[in-house]
């Protein structure tokens, strides 16, 4: 018996930023190929790949906000995590075979101390099952194929290590940490290295981001949730386009330089030089009073120089979204 064929969704444009608390065991392109199917939405991408054991903050892009979503690859991230002392694995999570078991015999003050060791600006050795490339191959390709290829240290930044719990003695000595760090930070790489200077090693057997950038766990929806909603609802917990763009100047234009910086021309002005700006315009109807947003920019001697731009198309269906 042949089964029916699967119904074709109908997409349509979707623009915005959804907030997903990303459940354990979907990769970040799992995890957004369900949103987008749920939302209908043309075109989706997200701000940086999540480990399918991790779960927490992934902002997803829909149409328009996917022109900024690269700026959101450099924000600082936040995690929380466990490290299980005495157990190494092959991955350094819980996910590997068990290659080593030590005894732990550290104290309280050492952990504090290497703690305080690995705050701040460190050096790491990527691990061999990441999504880094080599050759244009990423190196957990290497690693299923059972090589293991030179990596060069990275400089990644610790902005705060925070012991929230921890236990020493039992069956599963571990620690419970919140990590405050740069982009390009592996946090298992760090609570494998912790491990190795504490003397005993140790793999994560959680990992949960429960901030990136401006966005915190707290504003995010679970899958389930979002699956739960009729279609108004869930359109409902999008994001504006601009909520990608937090931290930067405002620029708002009249309505003749408006078109010209949308149509890749510099503007000259009385603005001071700014590496990252947000400009707006008016709306075409005069009914509506809400500027729009344009694109991105920066500032430099007195002009505005456009960086990435909305289409007239990605403007006009904001607009008609919103009414």
């Amino acid at each position: 018996m042949t089964a029916a064929p699967r119904a074709r969704v109908q997409r349509r444009p979707v623009h915005g930023v959804l907030l997903l608390d990303k459940p354990l065991g979907l990769s970040s392109n799992q995890a957004l190929q369900k949103v987008k199917w749920l939302l209908r939405a043309e075109k989706a991408g997200h701000t940086g790949t999540l480990d399918p054991l991790a779960t927490g903050v992934l902002p997803l892009c829909f149409g328009a906000a996917t022109k900024f979503s690269q700026l959101h690859l450099d924000a600082d991230k936040t995690y929380e995590t466990i490290v299980r002392l005495g157990v190494r694995t092959a991955t350094a999570d819980a996910e590997g075979e068990v290659i080593d078991t030590r005894a732990v015999n550290c104290t309280v003050g050492q952990v504090v101390e290497v703690l305080d060791r690995f705050t701040g600006a460190i050096r790491q050795v990527p691990p061999m099952h990441s999504a880094l490339k080599r050759d244009g191959k990423a190196l957990y390709e290497y690693a299923r194929d059972g090589e293991t290829v030179e990596r060069e240290p990275r400089e990644v930044v610790i902005h705060e290590l925070e012991l929230l719990d921890l236990q020493l003695q039992g069956d599963v000595p571990q620690l419970h940490l919140r990590v405050h760090c740069s982009k390009g930070t592996y946090v298992r790489t760090l609570g494998e290295d912790i491990g190795e200077a504490l003397g005993c090693g140790g793999h994560l057997t959680m990992l949960r981001r429960i901030a990136t950038g401006p966005f915190a766990v707290g504003r995010c929806i679970t899958l389930e949730a979002l699956e739960a909603m009729d279609e108004a609802a869930r359109l409902a917990c999008l994001l504006p386009v601009d909520a990608l763009l937090e931290g930067h100047a405002k620029v708002t234009l009249d309505a003749d330089n408006a078109a010209r910086f949308l149509s890749g021309m510099r503007r000259r002005g009385a603005w001071t030089d700014q590496s990252h700006v947000a400009v707006y315009g008016p709306p075409p109807q005069a009914t509506q009073h809400q500027p729009v947003l344009l694109g991105t920019a920066r500032t430099q001697a007195g002009e505005l120089i456009p960086g990435r731009l909305l289409s007239p198309v990605d403007i006009q269906q904001i607009l008609e979204i919103a009414s």
